[in-house]
């Protein structure tokens, strides 16, 4: 029975799925436009359905002049032919009830639609998530096609601003447990603490990007888009100078028991100076996973320090150096912004929350009781004299 079916991609001649076949009497043989099979599916299931309604168009063979309004479904396979992030996509589009969008008009698309959209496919979820995996893709579907509206997003979906950040004896021990545990893991959670990048920037930067002439890590991409180029602070450029090199692990040798663990081939660049590795090497060798989360555990838990659920992970070491640079660097939200940290000002807003404001420090003029019969202010004066 002729029907319609997915291709996979060709090596050398397409990265994308195609589709192939006959269905309804209207053949088929076009590309989806996509790497990712699940998203293609999805889009071969669009097609079938135009094809039922008899709206499908190729733009060489059309089964009727398409007169009907374009719906949520249209707009997002235009969105992702378009190469939209695909991410939190099918979800949406693959939505059934009285309240999913794929088979909505696009000009019946409002704030309570999707509203109701987004509680029914997400009943549980915080309004941070609902945010991340609803409303934000699917107003990028609408903008895309043009839809120009202002939608508001779920009550708290930016998220608790309250910070969890180290005191520097906190940070400190933590710092010193990790070179304890690897010399290589304590360099990177140094380079972390003192930066404040991402860690994902950090793991995936190149022995070429590191200027330490100029106290400089250049990173060519970020999160934010655009590149970025990261200040060392001396006791991070001074660590990099005095980073041994890599050792080599030990092999199995006849009548010897190695520790689990112990055995494997040689590390990359054993022993060769640590900035005298090939300017492509990646400056560590970690990868982002939950083998570099359980190291950072063991630091923690031998510098004695523990934290609640989900603040005890390395972005804690982001928050410290947002505190910091406003402790002791004497940054405002501005001045944080400027260091190309943070994106903009809404983002760098909740380290002024882990200092005490100028004004508020003034209560420490106001008047106090007297002590044995002294005010405090004449003690302090006798005490120091």
């Amino acid at each position: 029975m002729p029907r319609l079916k997915l291709v996979p991609p060709r090596p050398g001649k397409s990265p994308n799925w195609q589709v192939r076949g006959t269905y309804l009497g209207i053949h088929v043989e076009r590309t989806t436009g996509t790497p990712e099979k699940r998203i293609a599916a999805t889009i071969l299931k669009g097609w079938k359905e135009e094809i039922e309604r008899g709206e499908y168009s190729d733009g060489k063979t059309r089964a009727q002049v398409v007169t009907s309004e374009p719906t949520f479904a249209h707009a997002a396979l235009a969105y992702l032919k378009a190469d939209g992030d695909p991410k939190f996509i099918s979800p949406i589009i693959e939505q059934t009830g009285p309240h999913a969008l794929r088979d909505r008009k696009l000009t019946d698309i409002d704030q309570l639609a999707i509203d109701n959209a987004a509680a029914a496919l997400y009943p549980a979820a915080s309004a941070a998530t609902r945010n991340r995996q609803f409303y934000t893709p699917v107003s990028a579907v609408l903008k895309r096609a043009g839809v120009e509206m202002q939608i508001k997003r779920p009550k708290g979906w930016r998220g608790n601003k309250a910070t969890t950040w180290l005191e520097p004896e906190q940070a400190f021990e933590a710092l010193k447990a990790a070179y304890e545990i690897d010399a290589e893991f304590g360099l990177l959670c140094l380079v972390y603490c003192y930066t404040g990048r991402r860690l994902s920037e950090i793991i995936d930067a190149k022995l070429r990007h590191l200027k330490l002439d100029n106290a400089l890590l250049y990173l060519p991409d970020t999160k934010n888009g655009e590149p970025s180029p990261v200040h060392l602070p001396p006791i991070v450029v001074q660590a990099f100078r005095d980073q041994p090199p890599r050792i080599r692990r030990p092999r199995k040798a006849a009548g010897v028991r190695l520790a689990n663990g112990a055995a494997g081939r040689s590390r990359a660049d054993a022993g060769v100076p640590f900035l005298d590795r090939s300017p492509d090497a990646k400056i560590f060798r970690f990868s982002v996973g939950g083998h570099l989360r359980k190291l950072l555990k063991q630091a923690f838990a031998k510098a004695g320090l523990s934290f609640p659920p989900r603040q005890g992970g390395f972005h804690l070491f982001c928050h410290t150096y947002g505190s910091w640079m406003t402790r002791y660097g004497g940054l405002d939200t501005y001045g944080l912004v400027r260091t190309k940290r943070w994106k903009n000002a809404e983002s760098a807003d909740r380290y002024n929350h882990t200092v005490a404001s100028a004004e508020a420090m003034r209560a420490d003029l106001l008047p106090v009781p007297p002590t044995r019969g002294k005010t405090v202010e004449t003690a302090k004066r006798r005490k120091k004299a």
